[in-house]
């Protein structure tokens, strides 16, 4: 019998709008294996773009997300980028080693509002990661006319 939790759930910022505009946002990650971090280094995905290891990685380490069981990769990949952050960050949160830290100590669910930026680190190459959630300002269109 495991003597530690393997399984821990999830509440994402924004959430995942399927093909029939529903939104998922409660989820299910395990703890990763060896193989779950190596395997995906094969796939030609990855060989043709480093970049495509996170999204590889999440699926396989996601058991649910909403209706979704188990994840595909193309539902990680159409996660919105605060959403895949959060899950980067949740990833490297459950599979500290001897972190001892309760997750949601350390990833709060998050409130009605989501935050204006996210903090992470990558859990492929240990960047830190600074992501911007503030909207753009719209330009203005307002006309000008002189008198």
């Amino acid at each position: 019998m495991t003597a530690f939790a393997t399984h821990h759930e999830f509440l994402l910022p924004l959430g995942y709008a399927d093909a029939a505009g529903r939104l998922h946002t409660r989820g299910v990650m395990r703890l990763a294996t060896a193989l779950d971090e190596v395997e995906p280094l094969g796939d030609v995905r990855v060989k043709d773009n480093e970049a495509f290891f996170g999204i590889l990685l999440l699926s396989r380490v996601t058991l649910q997300l909403g209706e979704f069981a188990p994840v595909p990769p193309e539902v990680i990949a159409g996660l919105y980028a605060a959403d895949f952050a959060y899950l980067q960050a949740f990833y490297a949160a459950i599979n500290a080693p001897g972190s001892g830290v309760p997750v949601r100590a350390t990833l709060p669910l998050p409130a009605a509002a989501p935050p204006a930026s996210i903090e992470t680190v990558c859990p492929q190459c240990g960047a830190e990661l600074i992501l911007d959630l503030e909207p753009a300002p719209l330009p203005d269109t307002r006309e000008v006319t002189t008198p």
